[in-house]
């Protein structure tokens, strides 16, 4: 394995690592520890029911206070909670403890039970269609011959009725076991490994989650330099005009992608309890969409490229390319994000709902945005100004940098960057100066009021042809002209079209022209007024 390979393994580890730990930490019990004071807000909401050092007065705390002794492995308390009385008073003590880990287990790998979804009742739930003194939990067993998880009040020793689970649950438990317990793990693996428990997972599952994000990272590599060589080997042999950067610019993306889904069809070998598991997938899912938006991006940034050096010749389309990228790109991060979201948990359809009934409120409070980013659209499709050309809006001037989906980006004379609304620039009367095809040239000379008649005919004449001879100037636009007498000279105006574009160029051109109409002047033994 080279270098950078290592390199990525071991980043990948640890980011790996850190979500893993950020994730069994959000989806750790949030239940009190068995044995701990009440806080005041449970002592004055505590339902009616007898007095209970292991709280087994309703359904709903019985199974939250088994669930803690399971979440603590105290299952030397967690066999309080279990009807006994079909297992021999001399084995309880061995086999008590011994049921309450197995169920533990059991329920673990086999459902997700919310205590708060039980009755707070006393007598438990009367309309549930099971004798008064039953209670059901769950299905522990779907099928054929279903196993239910159930509980039963029955009567303490000094006469008291309480909830437990019931006997033929517990006697079912065994049978259970060995369909849904560890099996083989539970021979080969060190005891500490199997109970002791970070976050409410155990030891061995840490390392197990460990060992696969490593094992899937690995094997990600590999299977993405193997699609990255036959997406290269594809694009040289078809008639895509693709690049080779664009394929190799998805290696990351797919990457991770790859890692994510191999960890997630990892995550079934594990055996992790329901609710990890469920959360785990969620997670994940909800991290391959957000990859497969990564993927998406960088997929139009490639396709744009594509576009952009097939579109040299059409300037309409090489201008809409970098909003429909632009949209494009949105679009992907909104879609990808609602997916994202579903996989979640969050209600995304009513989400949409609830915006297409505000959409009109919305429509209204973001009238203004969308007056930019119609104007973005109209400056693109029609074009009176381009990215990089000069040109004069209002009462400034500014070459122009970005056309965005809401305002538009110039740089002034002065260097600094100016941002103006896309719906107001558009409504802009804006003169374009990167699209003349020659630039004018106009200029009065001021001719000394002692010339004669004869030296002012001389002086225009030369003035003329000086003018029309210049290699730079179009012959049949120069004009030479006496326009006026002005309190101490004779106003000659001069025009012509220059064959240039480039101000650079112009100025040049002017001086020189400037400079020869000087000469004439002096020539012809005349000069200039001035005030």
């Amino acid at each position: 394995m080279s270098k950078g390979m290592v390199r990525w393994s071991t980043n990948g580890l640890l980011a790996a690592c850190a979500c893993l730990f950020g994730f069994c930490a959000a989806i750790a019990p949030a239940q009190e520890t068995p044995g701990s004071a009440p806080s005041p807000v449970a002592v004055a909401t505590s339902p009616p029911g007898p007095v209970d050092d292991f709280e087994r007065g309703t359904p709903r705390s019985t199974m939250r206070a088994f669930l803690a002794t399971c979440s603590g492995s105290e299952y030397e308390r967690g066999q309080h909670y279990l009807d006994l009385r079909r297992i021999p008073p001399a084995a309880r003590s061995v086999r008590g403890p011994e049921f309450a880990r197995q169920l533990c287990i059991i329920i673990e790998r086999t459902v997700w039970i919310d205590p708060e979804l039980l009755s707070d009742s006393p007598e438990g739930d009367r309309e549930d269609g099971l004798p008064p003194r039953r209670e059901n939990v769950a299905l522990l067993k779907p099928g054929e011959k279903p196993v239910r998880l159930l509980l039963e009040r029955i009567h303490r020793e000094d006469g008291a009725l309480i909830w437990k689970i019931a006997a033929d649950t517990v006697a079912r438990v065994p049978e259970l076991y060995q369909e849904f317990g560890y099996g083989p793990l539970e021979h080969y693996l060190p005891e500490s490994f199997l109970e002791t428990r970070v976050a409410g997972v155990p030891a061995w599952q840490w390392i197990s989650l460990v060992a696969l994000s490593v094992i899937a990272w690995t094997l990600s590599i590999g299977v993405t330099n193997v699609l990255v060589r036959f997406g290269r080997l594809l694009i040289t042999r078809s008639w895509v005009p693709l690049s080779e950067e664009s394929v190799a610019g998805l290696r990351r993306p797919l990457h991770w992608l790859i890692a994510a889904q191999l960890f997630g069809e990892g995550i079934e070998w594990l055996s992790l309890s329901v609710r990890t598991t469920q959360i785990a997938e969620s997670l994940i899912r909800a991290g391959s969409w957000i990859l497969v938006a990564w993927c998406f991006l960088r997929a139009i940034d490639g396709m744009a490229l594509m576009l952009q050096e097939r579109a040299t010749n059409r300037q309409v389309v090489a201008a809409l390319l970098p909003l429909g990228r632009r949209a494009a790109k949105s679009l992907a991060v909104i879609l990808t994000s609602l997916a994202a979201l579903q996989n979640l948990g969050f209600h995304v359809t009513s989400l949409v709902a609830g915006l297409g009934i505000g959409g009109l409120a919305v429509a209204l409070a973001g009238q203004r945005t969308l007056e930019h980013l119609f104007g973005g659209i109209t400056l693109v499709a029609d074009q009176p100004v381009r990215v990089g050309e000069f040109c004069r809006f209002g009462d400034k001037v500014g070459t122009v940098i970005d056309i965005g989906l809401r305002s538009t980006w110039l740089r002034t004379p002065d260097r600094t960057l100016l941002s103006i609304p896309n719906g107001q620039f558009a409504s802009m009367q804006i003169e374009n100066f990167s699209r003349r095809d020659r630039m004018r040239f106009s200029t009065t000379l001021n001719l000394h009021h002692d010339a004669t008649i004869e030296q002012l005919h001389q002086v225009l004449n030369h003035l003329r042809k000086t003018l029309t001879s210049h290699p730079k100037v179009f012959p049949d636009s120069g004009r030479v002209s006496l326009v006026g007498f002005g309190t101490r000279s004779f106003d000659i105006e001069i025009s012509a079209y220059v064959r240039t574009t480039s101000l650079g160029e112009f100025n040049a051109i002017r001086e020189e022209l400037l400079l020869e109409f000087l000469q004439v002047i002096h020539e012809h033994g005349t000069r200039l007024a001035f005030a």
